[in-house]
């Protein structure tokens, strides 16, 4: 049975302890490394499935690693860091993370970010093999008839929903900014665009969601962004 192999990035020997215990009790593969020219070396050679990252490097800053490695490779990135400021997670999202976990944090819920990540992984791999249909619980999107349906009845979106939508959930598990949502949909990134992507958001769950007001789907992320959950 194949043990998924995780990269931690980490230079304190008090979390770094903490992550590889509990990889340990998972039953994961792990190699480690404590600043960024190593992470970037081992992120080439060890083949990670996921990497965990701190930002707080001692030869450099965690985001820039981000960037290298989003250069060649789309693999999760999950970021641990003590930086609790909204615009720290912005930035290190923007630059391609997947995810970000603050120090401290519970064991229950760190599994369960790099769960969601390795799922995404496994996810991207097979897309080939599933062909141009998304399924998630009762969401299913067909890319190549431009149409969504829940429970097999097909909802009637406008062309932005249905573009949110895509790119949400071909990025399931993923925590997009509001910044990414925007260039890629409007091509542009601008503050004042906020408000109105909310409104397109809301209209948007009340479309796919039993419940707007507790979404299955669509979890928001306050003052950073949305993510797909996978059902």
């Amino acid at each position: 049975m194949y043990k998924p192999k995780i990269l931690v990035v980490e230079d304190d020997p008090a979390i770094s302890n903490l992550i590889r215990t509990t990889l340990d009790t998972q039953n994961y593969q792990y190699h480690t490394a404590k600043n960024g020219s190593s992470a970037i070396l081992d992120a080439v050679s060890y083949k990670p499935d996921v990497i965990i990252l701190d930002l707080g490097l001692p030869d450099m800053d965690g985001v820039d690693i981000i960037k290298k490695v989003r250069g060649w490779s789309n693999l999760p990135i999950i970021v641990v860091s003590a930086r609790s400021e909204d615009q720290d997670k912005v930035d290190a999202l923007d630059a391609g993370a997947d995810d970000y976990l603050t120090k401290p944090f519970s064991v229950d819920e760190f599994l369960a970010r790099l769960r969601v990540a390795l799922r995404r992984s496994h996810t991207e791999e097979t897309a080939g093999e599933e062909g141009s249909v998304y399924n998630n619980g009762e969401l299913k999107i067909d890319y190549a008839a431009g149409c969504a349906y829940i429970r097999d009845t097909e909802i009637h979106l406008t062309p932005i929903e249905y573009k949110l939508l895509c790119l949400l959930a071909k990025n399931t598990g993923k925590v997009l900014t509001h910044n990414y949502i925007l260039r890629e949909i409007w091509g542009s990134a601008l503050e004042s665009d906020i408000p109105s992507l909310r409104v397109f958001m809301a209209t948007l769950r009340k479309k796919i969601e039993t419940n707007p007001s507790s979404p299955r789907y669509i979890q928001t992320h306050v003052g950073i962004g949305y993510r797909m959950i996978r059902q």
